[in-house]
C-alpha cells in the first residue's frame, strides 16, 4: 500500500511540475518579442529659415544615390577594426528608417534645396542648359571601432557632376569624400549620432564643392 501510496504522490508531483513548466512555456511566448529601435537623421529645420539675401544657385538634377549590396539594407552596421575590420556586423535591436544610401540624398536634398531648387531625374522638368546633375556613390556607411572604448562614424562616397550636352551628360567634377565623426557612445546610438554628424558634415562639403565646381565651369 505504501508503496502504491508512494507512486501516485510521485506521479502526482511530477503531474504538477510539468504543468507549471507548460504554464511558464506559455507566459513566455505569449511575451512580445522586443521591437528594434528605429532612427533616422532628425527632423532637421523646425522653424524657417530667414530670408537668405544670396541669389539663388542654379536647378540641380539630383540622381537616386548608388551604394553596394552590403548597403542596401535598413540596419546599423559596424565594424571591429580590431579584429576584423573587413566584416560588417548589424545591430540586432537597431535599424533605420529607411536605407543610408535614401537618407543622405533625402539629407543632401534638404540642404541644397535651401538656396536651389533641387529635381529628380525622373521629373523631366525642362531646366536650363547651364544646370548641373549629381550623381553620388556610396561606399561606406558604418560605425568602426578603433577598440572597445572608442569608434566614429564613417561614411566614404565619390560624387560625379555633370552638365546636359547634345542629349547626353558631359563629365564637369568628380571628387571622393571621407568624412569621420567620434561617436559618444559605443553602442548603436551612439554610432547613429555619430553617423549622423558625419553626414551633415559630408553633406555641408558636398554643396561647398558643388559652387566651386558650377563657378569654374561658367568662366
Amino acid at each position: 500500500m505504501k508503496v502504491i501510496a508512494g507512486y501516485v504522490y510521485s506521479t502526482r508531483a511530477g503531474t504538477l511540475f510539468g504543468l507549471m513548466i507548460l504554464a511558464l512555456t506559455g507566459c513566455a511566448q505569449m511575451q512580445p518579442h522586443p521591437r528594434a529601435t528605429v532612427y533616422d537623421f532628425g527632423p532637421g529645420p523646425v522653424v524657417d529659415a530667414p530670408a537668405n539675401r544670396m541669389a539663388n544657385l542654379p536647378a540641380l538634377v539630383l540622381a537616386e544615390v548608388d551604394t553596394s549590396a552590403a548597403l542596401d539594407s535598413t540596419a546599423v552596421l559596424y565594424r571591429l577594426a580590431y579584429s576584423d575590420a573587413q566584416q560588417l556586423r548589424p545591430y540586432a535591436q537597431a535599424r533605420w528608417s529607411m536605407t543610408p544610401a535614401q537618407l543622405l540624398r533625402q539629407r543632401l536634398r534638404e540642404h541644397l534645396g535651401q538656396r536651389r531648387a533641387v529635381l529628380n531625374a525622373a521629373q523631366g522638368l525642362a531646366i536650363s542648359q547651364s544646370s548641373m546633375s549629381m550623381h553620388l556613390e556610396l561606399d561606406e556607411f558604418s560605425q568602426l571601432f578603433d577598440s572597445a572604448e572608442h569608434s566614429t562614424g564613417l561614411v566614404r562616397l565619390r560624387a560625379t557632376v555633370g552638365q546636359a550636352n547634345a542629349g547626353a551628360d558631359r563629365l564637369v567634377a568628380q571628387r571622393s569624400f571621407v568624412v569621420q565623426r567620434p561617436a559618444p557612445t559605443q553602442d548603436a546610438a551612439g554610432g547613429v549620432r555619430a553617423l549622423t554628424l558625419a553626414v551633415d558634415a559630408v553633406v555641408a562639403e558636398i554643396a561647398e564643392w558643388l559652387e566651386q565646381v558650377e563657378k569654374a565651369s561658367a568662366q
